[in-house]
């Protein structure tokens, strides 16, 4: 799959003189994070900002099922052009593929508030969703690029965890941009139109912050800078490769990659399995009000925040580098969770509240450190097609059971059934994560 020509890498510049390289270069991986952080955060702020304007839709005739298939067309593209985008990416410019896909997701939610038939039919928004699907997997690839260029190894858990936090940063603001759209055109079209210029203005700093590589800014690999490498790396890394080499000489021979698309799985499973049914559960079987169950649900994705960051930190702090040991142990914590929260009866809200906190706490860190993982087995020229693969499994085969296996499990067995299939993926998570562990620390273990 060739790169887009307006899309392919810059070409390296001359070296700075060396007098200027060291200020250069730590102003400009600042630089870049804060941009990948930004231009990401956009991304998400106009992925679920439809369905702040369903209420509205249902009150004009459509129906939920209508509605749901139409958003469906969202996850469905995302999901199958994860891996394609993957390997674009890796033969791309990522500062110009981070903003031409937020740009284009922008200008699609635009059309959908201001074009009237673009919401005229479910069909017609499903086409729309399912075109911003696919602009929305330009987002995550490009933004892994640049930091595997900009950031050793032994650097990424921390700062890919960080920049991964500006998936709930943006996600936090559709409710509020929602509520200032009605306030400013009192027209719920503006729901999704006004995030979608929001949107644009947060491309507009990504293309001013990001850049592609530090060679194209006339600096030195970040190995030769740091002095730090994992044990594999070669300068051979530095070019650019073709498709058929990433794919069939870095990415789909890689036993790890494999075990560790399979472990994102039943990681998805139990994210999305505890996640998405936590009102049914906590309201039929557990008893609890409306709002009872608000601020547990909520609970779970605040907690989230601060355990992406402390995984970061300890695989980078205690474990050089290495993601399997953390992914590991944070499962096996989640599996105890996740016990407690099934087996306490009712009648102790509190319990459930702090057990899906502390769910959710536990689970995002594992979520993120696989995708590192999968970056850290691959040179940087295949980071992007390695993350795409094993999010394929994650989102595709993952959310995908979450939802339609786990009802499907709970209606023949019972909600015992149910987290008895959520505590095996648990376990089962972290069984393939230690399939890796002798070759990452072989491998990839800073030096």
């Amino acid at each position: 799959m060739p790169s887009l020509g307006f899309l392919k890498p810059p070409q390296h510049i001359p070296r700075l003189p060396e007098q200027e390289i060291d200020q250069e270069y730590r102003k400009m991986r600042w630089q870049v994070l804060l941009g990948i952080y930004i231009g990401y955060a956009g991304y998400y702020l106009i992925r679920k900002n439809f369905t702040m304007a369903m209420p509205d839709l249902i009150a004009l005739g459509y129906t939920k099922t209508g509605l749901g298939l139409a958003l469906s067309g969202m996850s469905l593209a995302y999901s199958l052009s994860r891996v394609c985008m993957g390997v674009v990416s890796d033969r791309s410019d990522s500062r110009k593929f981070i903003v031409v896909g937020l740009c284009m997701c922008a200008l699609l939610t635009i059309a959908m508030g201001v074009i009237p038939y673009v919401t005229s039919c479910a069909t017609a928004m499903f086409v729309s969703l399912f075109v911003c699907g696919c602009f929305q997997a330009f987002g995550y690839p490009g933004c892994v690029r640049a930091i595997t260029h900009w950031y050793t190894v032994c650097e990424r858990g921390v700062k890919m965890s960080f920049w991964k936090t500006s998936s709930n940063a943006g996600a936090a603001l559709v409710g509020p941009l929602a509520i200032l759209a009605i306030n400013l055109f009192e027209d719920w079209h503006s729901k999704i139109f006004l995030h979608g210029f929001v949107a644009l203005a947060f491309a507009f700093v990504a293309w001013i912050f990001v850049r592609d590589t530090p060679q194209s800014c006339g600096l030195p690999n970040i190995e030769e800078w740091s002095g730090v490498s994992s044990k594999s790396y070669s300068v051979d890394h530095e070019r650019e490769m073709s498709t058929k080499e990433i794919l069939f000489k870095h990415v789909l021979n890689q036993r790890v990659l494999w075990y560790l698309s399979f472990a994102n799985i039943f990681v998805y499973l139990v994210r999305y399995g505890v996640l998405d049914w936590t009102p049914t559960y906590l309201e039929e079987v557990k008893g609890l009000s409306l709002t009872q169950v608000g601020w547990a649900y909520s609970a779970y994705e605040i907690a989230g925040i601060p355990g992406i960051l402390l995984t970061g930190w300890l695989s980078d702090r205690f474990f050089k580098g290495r993601r399997g040991p953390a992914i590991i142990i944070f499962m096996l914590l989640v599996s105890i969770a996740v016990f407690v929260y099934w087996h306490n009866p009712a009648g102790y809200p509190w319990v459930d509240a702090a057990c899906l906190f502390t769910v959710g706490f536990l689970i995002y860190g594992p979520v993120v450190l696989i995708g590192i993982q999968s970056v850290d087995a691959v040179p940087k020229k295949a980071a992007g097609t390695a993350t795409g693969l094993t999010s394929l499994f994650g989102y595709l085969s993952g959310a995908l059971l979450a939802n339609i296996a786990m009802g499907i499990v709970v209606d023949m067995y019972g909600w015992n059934g149910g987290f008895s299939m959520i505590f095996a993926a648990c376990l089962l998570s972290a069984a393939l994560v230690s399939f890796t562990l002798k070759q990452e620390k072989e491998d990839k273990e800073c030096s």
